[in-house]
């Protein structure tokens, strides 16, 4: 049994070793104990400052980089869309700087953009899929070509959409045709709308971006099953793109998440879709912004490429020369020679 002298004995050791601790502290090792702390510092304190100035040393060769593509990109891209007509589809919440960015890539390129559209939510909620049954309904007599019967609701939104943007007038191949306006129209209509268009489509795309969405939010849904709800609407989403390249002369999707956001793994997942629809990653930079028209070119030609600096991706699409896009003109009439006189 511990008496009461072992805890005298206890306490007076403790005071003692910080007697002696205080007084060698103080004393013979004070300027050891002071200069290795001091080093200690000073070593952290140059290791930062090191740290510090290979970030600064990286960020400006960054810069300069991303200065020098910007400056050659026009170059690069030059009459590689030149009259193309290329609609722009954002399946989520695209940053606006890189839909302008990418906008404006795709001018540089010679392309005019005739369209920019929002799908919005209600085109994978879960609840508002009644909703879109019935409106398929409508939508289905003015489709040509039609969808196969077993295509299911998702695919024959997407052909809805895809054939609403890139439509054209036989009468006038550079106007959108009545058809097609409809689609656009009743997709985008105020109550549920599925879509958002940013300005009235007037002309008809010749090929189409569609800008990837980040991971899907499936958690507030109210199924059981977040997880199938997601790949549902990662399901919806590939619709878009397929009907987007079967339907167009060419489709691209530009992935702005830095590494390669689900739509696109789902694409680089599937062999079949892996060999007909092109991705370009990294679109929230400069890199991949300017390999989006160069992309899409390659698309026109009837290629299939994945951009960008993950594992298989090619670093930069090679363009190829276009055939021109000649419209088919309205017949003249009857005894206009077209001379003027």
């Amino acid at each position: 049994m511990i008496d009461f002298r072992y805890h005298v004995v206890s306490l007076i050791s403790v005071f003692l070793a910080l007697a002696v601790g205080i007084a060698l502290g103080a004393g013979p090792l004070k300027e050891t104990i002071g200069d290795t702390l001091t080093g200690q510092v000073q070593q952290l304190r140059e290791e930062k400052d090191a740290l510090r100035a290979d970030l600064d040393s990286t960020s400006r060769e960054l810069d300069d980089t991303t200065a020098y593509i910007s400056a050659a990109a026009p170059q690069l891209l030059d009459g590689t869309l030149e009259g193309r007509g290329v609609a722009i589809v954002d399946l989520g919440e695209a940053d606006p700087a890189v839909l302008e960015a990418v906008t404006g890539r795709l001018t540089e390129a010679g392309a005019t953009v005739t369209a920019q559209v929002k799908v919005e939510e209600a085109w994978t909620d879960p609840a508002q899929r009644p909703f879109r049954q019935a409106l398929v309904g409508n939508l289905v007599e003015y489709l040509d070509p039609a969808p196969a019967q077993d295509a299911g609701v998702e695919a024959e939104l997407a052909e809805a959409l895809v054939q609403g943007l890139t439509g054209a007038d036989p009468a006038d191949p550079t106007t959108l045709s009545e058809s097609s306006a409809l689609l656009l129209e009743l997709l985008g209509s105020e109550e549920d709308s599925l879509i958002t268009v940013a300005e009235p489509v007037e002309a008809p795309a010749d090929a189409i971006v569609v800008l990837a969405p980040v991971a899907p939010d499936a958690e507030g849904t109210e199924s059981a099953d977040p997880e199938a709800v997601a790949e549902e609407i990662i399901g919806a989403q590939v619709d878009i793109l397929v009907a987007a390249q079967q339907r167009s002369d060419g489709a691209v999707l530009a992935d702005a998440s830095v590494t390669r956001g689900p739509v696109t793994e789902a694409i680089l997942a599937d062999g079949d879709l892996a060999e007909s629809v092109s991705t370009v990653t990294g679109v929230a930079d400069v890199p991949g912004q300017v390999s989006v028209p160069l992309a899409l070119n390659v698309s026109i030609s009837g290629a299939t490429g994945h951009y960008g600096f993950g594992d298989g991706e090619t670093v930069i699409p090679e363009a190829v020369d276009l055939p021109p896009d000649v419209d088919v003109s309205i017949p003249p009439e009857a005894g206009d020679t077209g001379t003027g006189g």
